[in-house]
């Protein structure tokens, strides 16, 4: 069907890389052309080896589920004949450990707000069926293991 390529790079900065003292600051760079700083989490690899500044790999991970729920959400709505206006997502993953003991993203709870104009204006249950499409075509969705929930405001 489709590639999607990144590019990450990262290079040695410091004499101390076998005493694990070294900066994981790296990025991300999409085929467009975008660049953007990474790190891993400050939760996981304490500053000054991280920066909280830059993007890490579970916020994006949460952001990518978002984005993807979103862009589904819209194209149905749309074709639905409701009129969005404004979408805005406080997306929130939630990490714990596996049987193994292995860290992963085992919850992303969507939060979106969601603001309609027009003279069609979808009900609780239009808007939950749409939340449900959005999430059964989501490409992102079907493609992990996380448990992925809508919380309506």
């Amino acid at each position: 069907m489709s590639e999607h390529k990144a590019i990450i790079r990262w290079s040695r900065t410091s004499p101390e890389f076998l005493k694990g003292k070294y900066s994981r600051e790296h990025t991300w760079t999409f085929d467009g052309g975008l660049t953007i700083p990474a790190s891993p989490a400050p939760s996981v690899v304490p500053v000054p080896y991280s920066n909280p500044a830059h993007v890490d790999p579970e916020e994006a991970f949460v952001a990518s589920i978002s984005s993807c729920h979103m862009l589904t959400f819209l194209y149905h709505a749309g074709r639905q004949g409701f009129q969005v206006d404004s979408y805005e997502d406080e997306a929130i993953g939630i990490m714990a450990k596996n049987e193994k003991g292995i860290p992963w993203v085992s919850k992303v709870d969507l939060r979106p707000k969601i603001v309609y104009s027009g003279d069609k204006l979808p009900s609780s249950a239009d808007e939950e069926k749409l939340h449900h499409l959005a999430h059964e075509q989501c490409f992102i969705a079907n493609s992990v293991k996380t448990d992925i929930t809508v919380t309506s405001p």
